[in-house]
């Protein structure tokens, strides 16, 4: 699949004249990251071009611009993409106009926050999500309140030194943890290094 898609230029863009973003936590340094289509982001994507999506509800953790969701979208995929940068809506808005696709569900969505109403879902993906050290329980717990009774979660990882921490913290709320490379070689021809980390959970025999 061919996407157009509508980005910062670089790491140093920034504007918040109405300190929105600076109001929610989000400082000038981390502020320019969700504009970006990181080489993750484009692992997980390109995951998505096969994946079963039948039936299946999914939620998009941390999407930032949002490729993956575009590729679910595309297929017909019942996708919802969130994140907690102001701006996404927007950028959201047009990468689905310069790709003639319909609306995507999006909401904004604080990890910390424990009546969001996002719902559950029977699949959850996400990309390059643990890179500061508080991040791993957080996430685990945000992951395992919007988890159906049956879920799979799929989190591309480049190798960060918290991905360690985030696994232990996910096997301990009863999740089945698998690992696979995907060292491979994007569309630019940059090398990529990293991890598919594969959560798995089914409660539904317990249900009666």
């Amino acid at each position: 699949m061919d996407f157009h898609i509508r980005s910062l230029l670089d790491h140093q863009q920034y504007h918040d004249p109405g300190m929105v973003a600076e109001n929610l936590g989000i400082s000038p340094e981390s502020w320019p990251l969700f504009g970006q289509v990181w080489p993750s982001g484009q692992v997980l994507a390109l995951a998505m071009l096969t994946m079963d999506l039948e039936g299946k509800r999914i939620l998009e953790v941390g999407a930032g611009l949002a490729l993956a969701s575009l590729v679910v979208h595309r297929r017909g995929g019942d996708i919802t993409a969130s994140d907690y940068h102001p701006l996404i809506p927007d950028f959201l808005k047009e990468n689905l106009r310069l790709n003639d696709l319909g609306p995507l569900k999006y909401q904004a969505a604080d990890w910390s926050d424990l009546e969001d109403g996002l719902g559950v879902f029977d699949m959850i993906i996400g990309s390059d999500l643990i890179y500061e050290r508080g991040q791993p329980a957080l996430l685990a717990d945000f992951i395992d309140r919007h988890s159906a009774d049956t879920v799979d979660v799929y989190i591309v990882d480049p190798n960060r030194s918290n991905r360690s921490s985030f696994c232990r913290e996910m096997v301990e709320l009863d999740y089945v943890s698998s690992t696979s490379k995907m060292n491979c070689l994007l569309g630019n021809g940059e090398a990529f290094k990293g991890s598919l980390l594969h959560f798995q959970r089914d409660d539904s025999r317990f249900n009666l």
